[in-house]
């Protein structure tokens, strides 16, 4: 037996031992090397020493390289010391540093200084020191930590990294970089492999124009998503965003939020059950209890579906849409199908908006109601223009016509004018009688919201009734004919009237004649009337008899110039 072999089985136990006693002894060659000459061992200035290369199944740490190696059993609780240019591996990873405590019975070590790890082309960890446990294949590193995956990079200066699942972890703050956005929080873990990192506690990310803050994120580097699950504010550009679940694409400023979220921009505000926003081309889609409300004009708009382009100013709301105003000391509630906003001149000093409402519009007020096939309201005119046998109510008064155009005061409707077929009636005290004007054309003109005066045009027929002031009572009713004619109301009540070349005949109360009780288009509309706000939704068309037949108009004649013949080639004279 030789001596290297009895020494070998003596120090069995202690493979650090044996491994400095053979190398201080020249019986340990080196791989790769001549043997070191004895009189360089005495010296002991550098010693190189390499080992084999791991392999894949072999959980081993294996010890590559280092300028010098120490082992003092007593001093460095069973520790080689390695010093300069320290290399190993271990299972397809590779990790350097200045120098190391190698503790091979524990498979583990202690790096300091210049620490480097790389894992393949794509995973690098730097730091000042850690501490590497070969058996559960993790790594604590600790002081200026950058990890890199990558295009993402990682900054901390505590972070512990498991290789097993390719997962790490910070717990003293932490900053990821991914393609330009800037991620912060107080603890997070990022998994290599998923490329999905979650952070917790002061969440920041930030990217250009893009701020949030929540305390709960999920963020994938590959994707550029951001996973909002907790109370989160976003900012970008000039909209303001919160929400408790979603989903921001920080690449394409595309987000889709969920859990009654809000967007803000601009005075105006749109809250869902789900909102999908894209803050680059300013567009927006929400589903479900849908409000959009602006602050600035004092309206809002409400549905199960709305589409709204901050850019354009354009809006859509459909699915039990309703347009609510503000502006007034009443609130008006409007309902139609489909409700599309136009805006014109947007971002300029001359900007205004048309509002399209169609079908079966509803509207009510405590002072004014409205129903109509279709309204189109121009902002810049301050008119409102009814389609379709529209009809409007104010008080005891009901008008209506193939056309009414409300024209607008400080959101306070200032006059009407009625195109075809106009009938004006006004419900008496009594809730019997009526008084009725009807014309082809009628404008009527309102003061503090209540008719004042009316004026008919135009084949005017009017009965209206004589009062006795002193004791309230009916004292006759008037039938009178005219091309025009002139009705003063004051606090809803009819006071006088002005007619032009009248026609008529008084009757008293006890002699009217059945035929002249009522004008031949009379109709109180009361079935139809909105009661509330709620009754909005209820659509009551007119009786089938009572549906209006619009007039044809008269069209101007079409000119019938004969044209000119066509000139004849001059004839050849010889």
């Amino acid at each position: 037996m030789t001596i290297c072999n009895i020494v070998k089985r003596f120090f069995s136990g202690h493979r650090g031992v044996l491994f400095l006693i053979l190398c201080m002894c020249g019986l340990c060659v080196v791989e790769s090397m001549p043997p070191v000459p004895k009189k360089k061992a005495k010296t002991r200035k550098k010693t190189t020493v390499s080992r084999a290369k791991p392999r894949p199944s072999d959980k081993r740490i294996y010890l590559v390289h280092a300028d010098e190696l120490r082992y003092d059993q007593f001093q460095n609780n069973n520790a080689q010391i390695l010093i300069g240019n320290v290399h190993f591996d271990h299972m397809g990873a590779r990790l350097f540093c200045d120098s190391a405590n190698f503790y091979e019975d524990s498979n583990s070590f202690e790096a300091y200084g210049h620490v480097k790890m790389y894992q393949g082309d794509t995973l690098s960890l730097f730091s000042d020191y850690a501490f590497y446990d070969g058996n559960d294949e993790l790594a604590r590193a600790r002081y200026n930590v950058v990890l890199k995956h990558r295009k993402s990079t990682l900054y901390t200066d505590s972070l512990d990294y498991d290789r097993m699942y390719n997962l790490g972890y910070f717990f003293e703050g932490g900053k990821l970089i991914d393609n330009g956005s800037v991620l912060t929080s107080d603890w997070g873990e990022y998994h290599t492999d998923t490329k999905m990192a979650f952070f917790a506690y002061d969440v920041e990310l930030k990217d250009n124009d893009f701020f949030l803050t929540t305390d709960s994120l999920y963020y994938n580097t590959q994707s550029s998503v951001a996973h909002i699950v907790g109370p989160s504010r976003i900012i970008s550009g000039t909209s303001n965003i919160y929400s408790e679940d979603g989903y921001y694409n920080t690449k394409t400023d595309h987000s889709e939020l969920f859990g009654r979220s809000v967007v803000k921009d601009k005075g105006r505000s749109l809250v869902g059950d789900s909102v999908y926003y894209n803050s680059t081309t300013g567009s927006s889609f929400a589903y479900r209890n849908v409000e959009f409300s602006d602050s600035v004009n004092k309206n809002m708009l409400t549905g199960d579906f709305l589409e709204y382009n901050e850019a354009t100013g354009y809006a859509m709301a459909t699915k039990n849409a309703v347009a609510v105003d503000f502006s007034q000391k009443d609130t008006l509630f409007m309902h139609a199908d489909t409700f599309k906003v136009f805006t014109y001149h947007i971002n300029t000093d001359s900007v205004y908006r048309v509002m399209h409402a169609y079908h079966k519009v509803r509207a009510y007020r405590v002072d004014l109601q409205a129903v109509c096939d279709s309204l189109v309201y121009d902002q810049k005119d301050s008119v409102m223009t009814m389609y379709r046998d529209p009809i409007v109510w104010n008080g005891n008064q009901q008008l209506l016509g193939e056309v009414i155009q409300a024209y607008m005061k400080d959101s306070v409707i200032d006059r009407a004018h009625v195109l075809g077929q106009a009938l004006s009636v006004e419900l008496m005290f009594d809730s019997v009688h009526y008084n009725q004007l009807t014309s082809k054309e009628m404008l009527a003109f309102f003061r503090n919201g209540q008719i004042s005066e009316a004026h008919a045009k135009t084949n005017a027929l009017a009965i209206y009734h004589v009062i006795d002031d002193a004791d309230s009572a009916f004292i006759a009713q008037d039938y009178t004919e005219s091309p025009l004619m002139k009705m003063f109301f004051e606090n809803r009540k009819m006071k006088r009237i002005w007619v032009e070349k009248p026609k008529g005949v008084m009757y008293p109360m006890t002699q009217i004649p059945a035929d002249k009780k009522f004008l031949p288009n009379f109709v109180w509309f009361d079935y139809i009337r909105p009661l509330n706000k709620q009754d909005i939704f209820n659509w009551r068309g007119k009786k089938k008899e009572q549906e209006l037949i619009p007039e044809k108009r008269r069209e101007a004649p079409v000119q019938n110039l004969k044209k000119p013949e066509a000139l004849k080639p001059p004839e050849n004279h010889e």
